[in-house]
C-alpha cells in the first residue's frame, strides 16, 4: 500500500525534477557548470601588418591582370577565337546571299507564289475575310506565338528589375503617390468617366472583329491597355485594384498564353500530317468564322494589353 508523500518530499524525487526539465522551469545544468568571463579580442600591430602584406601579395599574383598567365593566354585565345568566328559567321552570310535569287526576278518565289497564295487562296483556307490576319494568325502563327512570349517575357524582366520588393521601398513610393496621381482631378475623373467604357468596348471590338477586317489582338490589345492607364491615372491604383491586379494579369497571361499554344499544336500537328482539322472555318464575313484565328486574337489581344497596363505601372510604382 503506497503512502502519500510530502510536497518537500515529491520535490526531491526524480519524476519532479524530470517534469520541471521537460517543462522548461528548470536547467539542471544552471550555477553547475564552471564558466569564465572570456576577454575581448584584440590583435597587435604585427598580427594586422602581417595580414595586410599577405592580402596585398594574394591579390598580386591572383588580381595581377597584366602579370597574370592564365588572364593573357584567355585574352590572346578570346581575341583570336573572336576574329576566326567573325570571319565565319561573314563567310556564312556571303555564302547565302551568293545563293539568293536576283532581286526582282520575275520567276522569285516572293513574286509569284507566296503573296499569290495569300491573295487567292488565304480566303479559302483561313475563312479569314482580312488577309493580313489570316497571314499573321494562320500562315505565319508560330511567329506570332513567338511575340506573344516575348511580350510575357519582357514583362517579367521588367518585374524583376522595376520591383520595389522591400516595404521601405513601397511605402516610400506609395506614400508620395498622390503627387504623381491626379485623384481628385474633376475634369479628368469626368473625361475618364466618359472616354473609358467607349475606349474599352471599341477594343474589344477591334479584337473580335480582326478576322473580318482592320485590327486584330494586337490593336486592340494597345487600345484596351490605353484605357485601363487613362482609367489608373483617373481614379488612382486602389479603385483600379478592385478588379485588375498582378494577379489577374499573371492569370490572365498564362491563360491566354496555354490556349494558344494547344490551340496552334493542333493545328500544327494536323498541318505537318495533312489530317483534316475538325475544327470548321464557317462562313466567311459572320464572327464566328476563321476556325481558330478568333480566339487567337482574343488570346493576342489579352496579352498584350496587360502588357502595356503592367509596363506603365511598374514603371511609375514599381508595382502593383
Amino acid at each position: 500500500m503506497s503512502r502519500k508523500l510530502t510536497q518537500e518530499q515529491y520535490e526531491r524525487t526524480f519524476s519532479y525534477r524530470f517534469l520541471r526539465w521537460l517543462d522548461g522551469a528548470r536547467d539542471p545544468y544552471l550555477g553547475q557548470v564552471e564558466m569564465k568571463p572570456q576577454k575581448p579580442f584584440s590583435e597587435d600591430g604585427q598580427t594586422i601588418a602581417q595580414r595586410q602584406e599577405d592580402r596585398a601579395r594574394m591579390r598580386e599574383r591572383v588580381y595581377d591582370l597584366e602579370n597574370n598567365i592564365l588572364v593573357r593566354v584567355f585574352r590572346r585565345f578570346y581575341r583570336v577565337f573572336s576574329l576566326l568566328f567573325c570571319v565565319f559567321l561573314v563567310v556564312m552570310l556571303l555564302a547565302a546571299v551568293s545563293w539568293l535569287p536576283t532581286f526582282g526576278q520575275a520567276d522569285n518565289p516572293a513574286n509569284n507564289e507566296v503573296a499569290a497564295r495569300y491573295i487567292e487562296d488565304g480566303l479559302e483556307e483561313t475563312g479569314a475575310v482580312n488577309i493580313v490576319t489570316g497571314m499573321i494568325l494562320d500562315y505565319r502563327a508560330f511567329d506570332t506565338l513567338g511575340e506573344s512570349h516575348v511580350l510575357f517575357i519582357a514583362t517579367c524582366t521588367v518585374l524583376i528589375l522595376l520591383r520595389a520588393d522591400r516595404k521601405d521601398d513601397r511605402e516610400q513610393l506609395w506614400s508620395n503617390d498622390r503627387v504623381y496621381e491626379p485623384k481628385n482631378d474633376i475634369i479628368l475623373q469626368t473625361v475618364a468617366k466618359i472616354l473609358v467604357p467607349p475606349i474599352l468596348i471599341f477594343g474589344i471590338y477591334v479584337i473580335l472583329a480582326g478576322h473580318l477586317g482592320p485590327g486584330g489582338g494586337f490593336s486592340g490589345g494597345a487600345v484596351i491597355g490605353a484605357g485601363l492607364i487613362l482609367y489608373l491615372n483617373a481614379f488612382g491604383f486602389a479603385k483600379t485594384e478592385r478588379f485588375f491586379t498582378q494577379k489577374t494579369y499573371r492569370r490572365m497571361s498564362f491563360a491566354a498564353l496555354a490556349c494558344y499554344s494547344l490551340a496552334k499544336s493542333y493545328s500544327f500537328y494536323t498541318g505537318a500530317n495533312h489530317i483534316e482539322s475538325v475544327i470548321p472555318l464557317g462562313t466567311p464575313g459572320a464572327i464566328l468564322s476563321s476556325g481558330l484565328i478568333l480566339i487567337l486574337n482574343i488570346c493576342v489581344g489579352i496579352v498584350v494589353a496587360g502588357t502595356m497596363y503592367t509596363f506603365y505601372v511598374m514603371f511609375r510604382k514599381g508595382g502593383y
